[in-house]
């Protein structure tokens, strides 16, 4: 009653992008009812045509295809986390056929429920960071993982009930933790740095490994090998056109507001400034987002110091600034922000210095990309390209069962 409350006193001449908002609350909180564009345009007082293209152009996918999502992600919650039967299951996301939703959930993951079911059975450890993102983006919630509330705090805060065994991330190659690893029952082990042959015999005698190296392949290619070697490639052609669609919406969004601006990524550290581009910043700003830079680095990944007074030459319009977190740069970031030469970078004086926290920033995955670019659309536009859902491993976590 109160949601109604809102929306009919929120639904005034003038005022669409806020009733889209709240319309769109308002499908992730009833998507388990039948909604049709007709009655969804009509709350909005504009007519069904207009109304989704206006959805459409505000938030990057048709109204259709979002409450398809809501329903898709609740079910695959349901199939993993409950002893519903399918027909119950379609019922409860808003599928009065069962069959009709067999067939809905297998053209948007790629298998049918009972496939899915049986995948998520199997026991999956991650042995860094970036191996939770990557099996995150193929529907894969790790056993085992380094958990962390400082290093780790998006893995750390919203996976922390849901992933069996807590492996250290400062002692990964401890006997400590590998032995938790063995005793965790895994039946495959995705990391980013091998370990050493008696160590991968040990564990291989329990579960297959798949080591990838830290700085091969881009971000995709290594999903596509992880999807391989697990099975689930529909999985990840259904992660990469979703990624695709965002990653288009985040740029017409940002280049909306940043034109052709130029920018530039700082790293501070201790009272040394570097010109920074990790592999993410490379894929995603200046890449997915296709944003101007000011500086060319030696190579692609870079971290090569510079002075004030060479940032003052090259004159971004914009800064990305990344703050190492140790005491020492801090203290000199409070420093830095009076003096007469950083004040007087033209992006300080124009409000368009933007702080990076490391985290996702200094995270290559899947799930870690995407987060940069919800992020960036944040930061360049001030709206949340997703703000009641956070959809990670395939459903919105704002519906606990």
């Amino acid at each position: 009653m109160e949601r109604e409350q809102l929306l009919e006193g929120s639904l005034q001449p003038g005022s669409e992008r806020m009733d889209l908002t709240i319309i769109r609350e308002y499908i992730a909180e009833h998507y388990h009812e039948p909604l049709t564009l007709n009655q969804l345009a009509g709350m909005a007082g504009l007519r069904p045509k207009y109304f989704g293209e206006l959805f459409k152009k505000t938030f990057g996918q048709s109204t259709m295809d979002y409450l398809t999502g809501l329903r898709i992600s609740r079910a695959k919650q349901y199939l993993q986390e409950s002893d519903y039967l399918l027909r119950e299951i379609a019922q409860k996301v808003g599928y009065s056929d069962e069959f009709y939703f067999s067939r809905k959930f297998k053209k948007e993951t790629g298998v049918p429920p009972s496939s899915f079911i049986r995948q998520h059975k199997r026991r999956v450890a991650a042995c860094s960071a970036a191996a939770i993102g990557q099996l995150l983006a193929l529907d894969i919630i790790p056993v085992a993982a380094p958990l962390d509330a400082k290093w780790t705090s998006y893995y750390f805060n919203k996976y922390y009930d849901l992933i069996e065994t807590h492996l250290r991330v400062d002692l990964m190659d401890s006997e400590l933790e590998r032995d938790k690893l063995i005793k965790s029952r895994t039946d495959a082990i995705i990391g980013h740095d091998a370990w050493d042959t008696q160590w991968e015999e040990h564990l291989l005698r329990n579960s297959q490994n798949l080591f990838i190296p830290g700085e091969q392949d881009r971000w995709d290619v290594q999903l596509r090998a992880i999807a391989a070697f697990l099975g689930r490639e529909g999985q990840y052609s259904q992660w990469m056109q979703r990624y695709g669609g965002r990653a288009r919406y985040a740029r017409e969004q940002v280049a909306a507001v940043a034109g052709e601006e130029s920018c530039m990524v700082l790293r501070l550290y201790e009272d040394h400034l570097h010109a920074y581009c990790n592999r993410g910043i490379r894929d995603v700003v200046f890449g997915d987002l296709a944003l101007k830079p000011a500086y060319t680095g030696s190579d692609a990944v870079y971290n090569e110091p510079i002075s004030l007074a060479e940032i003052s030459l090259l004159n971004p319009q914009r800064i990305m600034l990344i703050i190492c977190p140790d005491f020492a740069t801090r203290r000199h970031w409070l420093s830095l922000q009076h003096s007469g030469s950083w004040r007087s970078l033209t992006a300080v004086q124009a409000g368009k210095v933007d702080l990076l926290p490391s985290d996702p920033w200094f995270e290559y995955s899947a799930v870690a990309l995407d987060r940069m670019l919800e992020e960036a659309v944040l930061l360049f536009t001030g709206n949340s390209p997703s703000p009641e859902q956070d959809v990670v491993h395939g459903y919105p976590s704002v519906y606990p069962l």
